[in-house]
């Protein structure tokens, strides 16, 4: 579940930077997409999904197997104490089903316009006009933006305990494992953020 983890921050990563580009060039923008419609780049998304969906799985897994053991109680299991502190860690499965909500509304606004249409060998929208229809609506907005403090929350957790569980773990590394994966998810989800507002910004004509 961990190594599933991190290739799906890694992934978000690249789909961070290059969404990106929109806040500064449309047409920067436009070719990024183009790029990403590419056949090379298309082949990887079967990958990611089957990344995607094995991390689900092992989830769901995982949370019934701490169940079971814990006679019931609803918590994300830890190695040790300091682990179970944050909310975030005691709570792994209920943020992970917010965030499979947002993807699915995700997928709508964009995948099902784009990739999808291509798949089907028709022709791709617009992205920036996806960007400004699906981001015009501030109610929209707002929800994107729950949606990315949702997987903040989620990553803040699951980013140093993946490393933990690859044998980063002594007390040591802990802290400076936590200071790290906040740092980076929250310059990662940061900059989705600004991505969403600038494109309702730019929709209502404030730049």
């Amino acid at each position: 579940m961990s190594i599933s983890g991190l290739f799906l921050v890694l992934f978000l990563t690249l789909h961070m930077v290059l969404n990106f580009t929109s806040v500064f060039s449309a047409e920067a923008f436009q070719k990024v997409c183009d790029f990403m419609g590419t056949p090379v780049i298309s082949i990887m998304v079967p990958v990611l999904a089957f990344g995607f969906v094995i991390h689900i799985i092992y989830a769901f897994i995982l949370s019934a197997s701490n169940l079971k053991s814990r006679g019931g109680l609803k918590r994300y299991e830890v190695a040790t104490k300091t682990q179970a502190d944050s909310w975030a860690s005691k709570n792994m499965i209920y943020l992970g089903a917010i965030v499979l909500l947002g993807l699915a509304i995700h997928l709508t606004h964009f995948w099902a316009d784009m990739q999808l249409q291509e798949f089907k060998g028709g022709e791709a929208a617009d992205p920036n006009m996806l960007l400004s229809q699906t981001f015009g609506s501030i109610g929209i907005t707002i929800l994107y933006l729950i949606w990315f403090v949702a997987i903040w929350l989620h990553l803040s957790h699951g980013f140093w305990s993946a490393l933990q569980t690859i044998g980063w773990n002594n007390d040591k590394w802990l802290k400076r494992l936590k200071v790290i994966g906040i740092v980076y998810v929250t310059i990662l989800m940061g900059g989705f953020a600004i991505t969403a507002i600038a494109a309702c910004c730019r929709a209502h004509g404030l730049f």
